[in-house]
């Protein structure tokens, strides 16, 4: 099967499926370079309101497909931040759903997202200094704001690859459950974001990112939409509220 990136999009969640299932679901150039455009297409869509990411099979992401980096590294490396960072700055909640091996590459997309859900049977690694790779400074500030600065030199200074329960005491996931409850427990999540006022989400998630400059922006968004108002009639009313608020 030729690698791709599939997606589609259910009540208003889009689900984007890493698929390279030859190489354990390895990033290959076209993949890095396709997944840009692609999260700029779903971010313009007013029909998704979330993201999910996820490995096709039992995996997440082995990585950047290897034979990719042979020829030019540095340009492997370029492609492989572009896609992190698009993935980082798509404007809805992101939620990665992990299975089996989530290294390199795969740690770096799964970084990029909001959250991140693991099965039990996942495995992560940061392994640059396998291959003598330089990792880039926004991926390593990413990692350190994730973990730690202890965790993130432990996992760069070695590469080796921790299990899912050390991923969730050092923040690197924020739920782990059976391999067998994952699907359900993140379409149960995500159904919940979904019904959340984007306005909310959009605002928290600039400012969670670090970008504080926008209070006034955001503040105006508040007083022009609706958001506030149906909320608190929903509450006092004892409903489900209608928010209204759409990312533009």
């Amino acid at each position: 099967m030729e690698p791709q990136l599939h997606h589609g999009v259910t009540d208003s969640v889009a689900t984007v499926v890493i698929s390279h299932p030859a190489k354990r679901n390895a990033m290959t150039a076209a993949m890095w370079r396709a997944l840009p455009p692609l999260l700029d297409r779903l971010a313009a869509d007013p029909a998704v309101r979330a993201l999910v990411l996820t490995g096709d099979g039992g995996t997440f992401c082995a990585g950047a497909d290897i034979s990719t980096l042979r020829n030019s590294p540095e340009e492997a490396q370029g492609l492989a931040v572009r896609a992190e960072e698009a993935l980082a700055a798509f404007p809805k909640p992101t939620l990665a759903a992990i299975r089996g091996h989530c290294v390199g590459g795969g740690s770096q997309l799964a970084a990029a997202c909001d959250l991140r859900f693991a099965a039990q049977d996942a495995l992560f690694g940061v392994t640059p200094a396998k291959l003598g790779i330089v990792y880039p400074a926004s991926s390593t500030r990413r990692l350190v704001s994730l973990v730690g600065p202890a965790t993130a030199k432990y996992l760069l200074f070695s590469g080796e690859l921790i299990d899912a329960g050390r991923a969730l005491r050092t923040g690197l996931v924020d739920e782990v459950l059976p391999g067998g409850e994952l699907d359900a427990r993140v379409d149960e999540f995500t159904r919940t974001l979904v019904s959340r006022s984007q306005l909310t989400q959009a605002a928290a998630k600039e400012f969670a990112d670090g970008r504080t400059d926008r209070d006034a922006h955001w503040a105006e968004q508040a007083r022009g939409g609706k958001d506030t108002a149906e909320g608190v009639a929903a509450f006092l009313e004892r409903r489900q509220p209608n928010f209204t608020w759409t990312v533009s």
